[in-house]
């Protein structure tokens, strides 16, 4: 069976999609945290308030690990940096699962593993 017309795939690009969608959301939402932070935008202002609430669940595990950077007012949140670092590795690693689960012939699995043998 050719793996374009198994069953499995549209599931698994919908859920492909899903994944970079919500990766895309959340480097967004990171990236505004970032740049309010390093701008020493007013933590009191309903937008800044609004991405700082949303975003702390996403940064909470990472607060620790570096010493934030200030400089008169500007905060360089290096742990900002990290968290958008570590959820697109988690995305990659949730694809690959993704694609792991994709239909492939007899001829194609024997070729990859002849690729990856040779590696």
């Amino acid at each position: 069976m050719d793996s374009s017309t198994s069953p499995s795939t549209k599931p698994l690009y919908r859920g492909t999609q899903i994944v970079w969608y919500l990766l895309g959301l959340l480097e967004i939402l990171l990236a505004f945290r970032f740049i309010l932070k390093l701008l020493g935008a007013n933590a009191e202002a309903g937008f800044s308030n609004l991405v700082y609430g949303i975003t702390y669940i996403f940064t909470a595990p990472f607060l620790s690990v570096f010493r934030m950077t200030k400089v008169s007012g500007s905060i360089f949140e290096w742990t900002t940096l990290l968290a958008m670092v570590v959820y697109w590795l988690i995305a990659l690693a949730i694809i690959k699962l993704f694609l792991m689960g994709k239909t492939v012939s007899t001829p194609e699995a024997a070729k990859k593993l002849d690729e990856q043998e040779k590696n």
